[in-house]
């Protein structure tokens, strides 16, 4: 799966988990078509990758292929929870009132899906509005970062 698609995935976490946490602060937890953990459990799966362990490898064989096999995804995982956090933060930090925790995902997911975080840069010299506003909530510097 790719960096900017698990990136994605981890702010759908994160949304969902706001759902569900509205929907038992307004006691809709136990109602048909409230938000379910399994989304959540689901989406986690799926940046997961498949591991095949031959059946007769030793236990360091083992660690080894689990550890080649899940670190890239969980370094990936990691640092977009990490950047979701960091954006969350600066926004409350910044005393950005206005600016609710589900619209600075929002934000961050189309800054993901722009390119924004891609190794290249993003599309800084694309004219196309591709609901990039030049931040998430933690562009304190000015640099776009």
């Amino acid at each position: 799966m790719e960096r900017a698609e698990i990136i994605k995935r981890v702010i759908g976490i994160l949304t969902e988990a706001q759902e569900i946490r509205r929907a038992a602060e307004a006691g809709e937890d136990d109602e048909p078509g409230a938000p379910d953990s399994s989304v959540a459990t689901e989406m986690l799966n799926e940046m997961l990758p498949s591991i095949r362990v031959p059946a007769d490898a030793a236990p360091q064989e083992v660690a080894h292929l689990l550890a080649a096999a899940l670190g890239p995804a969980l370094q990936t995982m990691v640092a977009g929870f990490s950047l979701a956090f960091s954006s969350l933060a600066a926004a409350h930090d910044g005393g950005q009132d206005d600016v609710s925790s589900a619209e600075v995902l929002r934000t961050l997911a189309l800054q993901v899906e722009a390119g924004y975080f891609d190794a290249r840069g993003g599309d800084e010299d694309d004219d196309e509005d591709d609901g990039y506003d030049g931040h998430a909530g933690n562009d304190q510097d000015g640099d776009g970062v």
